[in-house]
């Protein structure tokens, strides 16, 4: 999974909500480890509403939703084949996928049972690297005699 940009491995639920809110867009997700379920995943997805828009037959006043969808995986043991499929509105069919970036492309397009469909994915930051060369003690030394004796002829 982690060639996949938007997976974010052991994040929080609520660190998940502040990283979708701080993009904003409709149609925004990312893919997290599930803090309940050992070993499933949970595709969370962003969504704006107002009072005009009907989300799951609840009209809502504008607010910023997070709905996460877990996933299952099944391995068929004579295969070694792997099944994923998403949890997602009542009466709407399981699809199941044989990978992840299935499942993301249906996902994608409009009226898949997902409350939106997939548009923006969030991608994980990589944390900031320092590059700074820590200088020898003896090139510091130096550089400071340097200056010091050009200022005292002068």
């Amino acid at each position: 999974l982690p060639a996949f940009p938007f997976f974010h491995g052991k994040i929080t639920r609520k660190a998940c909500e502040e990283l979708l809110c701080k993009n904003g867009k409709n149609g925004s997700y990312l893919i997290r480890e599930s803090e309940s379920v050992e070993g499933a995943l949970c595709l969370c997805v962003f969504l704006t509403v107002d009072e005009k828009h009907n989300v799951h037959n609840v009209f809502h006043s504008f607010e910023e939703l997070i709905y996460t969808y877990r996933t299952s995986c099944e391995i068929d043991l004579q295969t070694n084949f792997i099944f994923l499929s998403l949890q997602t509105s009542e009466g709407i069919p399981e699809k199941v996928f044989r990978t992840l970036k299935d499942l993301i492309y249906n996902y994608e397009k409009p009226n898949q049972g997902l409350v939106t469909n997939l548009r923006y994915p969030v991608k994980k930051t990589k944390p900031l690297q320092r590059r700074e060369k820590k200088k020898k003690p003896s090139n510091l030394c130096l550089l400071v005699i340097c200056v010091k004796t050009r200022l005292t002829f002068s």
